[in-house]
């Protein structure tokens, strides 16, 4: 597990600003999904979005790269990419032919359905083929060839044989061979930033350990950064630098991996931890959360989380507390939580190094 993020020799190549993401309901009403998220993310660094499913991490995801359904919308924020040529771009600016060409090129979403990623009546080469015809490099038309080759290089690196695979139609490719296949498809234009969303979900235990050592090899050799989307903490834990907790939309908890799994100060996260059970050692009493998240169109007041937690007190319903850093490393790490007690959470886990 990283104790720290990677070296920051250059700036952020993604920041979000207070970003909020609404969908509109079927009586006209508008949902608040994401409500003021905020981050950076590094070049080669790996962000895990970890949380109960309908926090709000697919959504975020979607967001970033506006993949948004007709009914979702940004109505506050923003979201910069700094580029490979160290251009800015603004990407709630961008207009839909631009938008196109920063996708795949730039930014690219490996989504949780493989198959419905497909067209199911197109071989993999062509569905490859048309992703890179669809963004020419100079303008120039790649040949069949050449498409070929760089479409067996990517199926290479996430351990496929392209003969084999490249001639098939989706439905013939087993559920981890195909989100194997969905990984190089994203990496078919270079982008230097991926995201993730839930890609070993449904998939056993061995299929998932490939795509984890998969991604580990692909990271080391293309550094691009990673946004991790998972409600999988054990393997966010193995995949992430950093480790964002989701709460009601919001981001409760940030720090390293490290300050996540073994010194978390938000007690939904602490909760969520205690839900998982070990691999190792002793097998604990598990405990699970009380109640149920609170639906996004009616929010208690103040803290979202304070009517199932266990340190709500009488402040904790009268104002929603903010992201504040408990920790400031030389290093520019920060460990930040949104508690009013953090200092009252406390949580002792047996730390437990890899061979």
């Amino acid at each position: 597990m990283p104790t720290t993020d990677p070296p920051k020799t250059d700036g952020p190549i993604l920041s979000v600003r207070d970003l909020h993401v609404a969908y509109k309901t079927g009586d006209g009403k508008t949902v608040e999904a994401v409500r003021g998220v905020d981050f950076d993310l590094y070049p080669n660094q790996s962000l895990a979005l970890v949380g109960e499913s309908g926090c709000g991490k697919t959504t975020l995801g979607l967001g970033l790269l506006r993949l948004l359904p007709k009914l979702g919308s940004v109505p506050k924020g923003s979201i910069t990419f700094n580029g490979r040529d160290g251009s800015s771009v603004d990407v709630l600016a961008l207009r839909k032919q631009e938008l196109r060409k920063w996708r795949w090129r730039d930014a690219a979403m490996v989504f949780q359905g493989a198959m419905n990623s497909f067209n199911p009546v197109l071989r993999i080469i062509d569905q490859m083929g048309d992703t890179i015809r669809a963004h020419p490099d100079g303008g120039r038309k790649p040949s069949k060839k050449e498409i070929w080759e760089r479409s067996a290089e990517l199926l290479r690196s996430v351990r496929l044989e392209p003969n084999r695979v490249l001639p098939s139609y989706p439905h013939e490719l087993s559920g981890g061979m195909r989100q194997r296949v969905l990984i190089a498809m994203s990496l078919l234009l270079d982008p230097k930033l991926l995201i993730l969303d839930e890609p070993t979900t449904a998939l056993d235990i061995l299929t998932q350990r490939a795509i984890v050592d998969v991604l580990h090899e692909l990271r080391a050799e293309r550094k691009f950064a990673m946004v991790f989307i998972s409600h999988d903490l054990a393997i966010a834990a193995e995949l992430a630098d950093r480790v964002a907790t989701m709460y009601a939309g919001k981001i409760i908890e940030a720090g390293t991996a490290r300050d996540i799994f073994y010194g978390p100060r938000h007690p939904y996260t602490v909760g969520l931890i205690k839900a998982v059970p070990p691999v190792v050692g002793d097998l604990p009493e598990l405990a699970s959360i009380p109640g149920a998240p609170p639906s996004l169109s009616n929010l208690p007041s103040g803290c979202s989380f304070a009517p199932r937690c266990e340190f709500a007190e009488d402040r904790c319903t009268e104002r929603d507390p903010e992201l504040d850093a408990i920790t400031e490393r030389s290093a520019g790490t920060t460990h930040a939580a949104a508690c009013l007690r953090w200092e009252d959470v406390t949580y002792e886990r047996k730390v437990v190094e890899r061979v």
